[in-house]
């Protein structure tokens, strides 16, 4: 059973299902920008990303598609320009985002993802993932399933961790990024950097695995919280409206 743990000051809650999988405090922020049509501003511990959405719109000539949506990815690092490991971030992103994506509903399209890297604290391509997906959702984009990614690490004693902070990832012998589907928690992507052994490997997809129902019932709390806050302005207005009393203009006098 998911057991929410919140603290006295204005801190996101800790998630955890037991000891041994929990998962740094998630808090996100949907529609923050007002000329895209999605965008959410996820935060997991101390990593944060802007992700926004647009589509689908006009498709480029060279990109165009006759029996599906052309899926694009645009990864912004917090500073400087894009590097080989931010192309290589922003290929896992649109390459994970497309598979889930119904692109066959909107042929001769583009769908266009942006993501900019606000902080890194470990864990950024599983935190911008999880944004894009929240960015898609709000912007009515169809999809197969939603999308989970979840960060782990083997760091120097040999010992799996989940989703570390920057100071428990120094020194870390490999990383690993798991993504799940919300249907069968199927894997969607892998994506694996350095050394470990096949037992490491395995016992990471289990933990990562169970953690993604925390992401998951996290999509589900705020965006029906969003749609629910949306049909309360939304009656309030209309209410407003009808109570508003008829004015009649006065005649003018000659």
């Amino acid at each position: 059973m998911v057991e929410l743990t919140e603290s006295t000051m204005d801190i996101p809650p800790v998630i955890t299902i037991s000891e041994d999988i929990k998962l740094r405090p998630i808090n996100c922020e949907l529609n923050p920008l007002t000329r895209s049509d999605g965008s959410a501003l996820f935060t997991q511990g101390d990593t944060c990303v802007l992700a926004s959405m647009l589509g689908p719109i006009e498709v480029r000539s060279q990109n165009l598609n006759i029996e599906k949506a052309h899926v694009e990815c645009i990864y912004r690092p917090k500073a400087g320009l894009p590097t080989i490991d931010d192309k290589l971030t922003e290929s896992i992103i649109r390459d994970t985002c497309e598979s889930a994506i119904l692109t066959v509903l909107h042929p001769r399209t583009t769908i266009s993802i942006q993501i900019q890297e606000l902080d890194n604290r470990c864990g950024i391509q599983a935190c911008a993932i999880n944004g894009a997906c929240l960015a898609l959702l709000i912007g009515g984009i169809p999809m197969k399933f939603t999308i989970a990614a979840i960060n782990c690490i083997v760091d120097k004693d040999n010992e799996v961790l989940l989703d570390p902070d920057h100071c428990t990832a120094i020194g870390k012998r490999a990383s690993f990024i798991f993504v799940f589907d919300s249907l069968e928690r199927d894997l969607v992507t892998v994506h694996t950097s350095g050394r470990f052994t096949m037992a490491q490997f395995n016992d990471a997809e289990c933990m990562s695995r169970a953690a993604s129902q925390i992401i998951f019932n996290f999509y589900r709390r705020i965006i029906s919280n969003f749609h629910n806050k949306s049909l309360l302005t939304a009656d309030t207005k209309v209410r407003n409206t009808e109570a508003e009393p008829a004015i009649k203009p006065e005649p003018m006098e000659a």
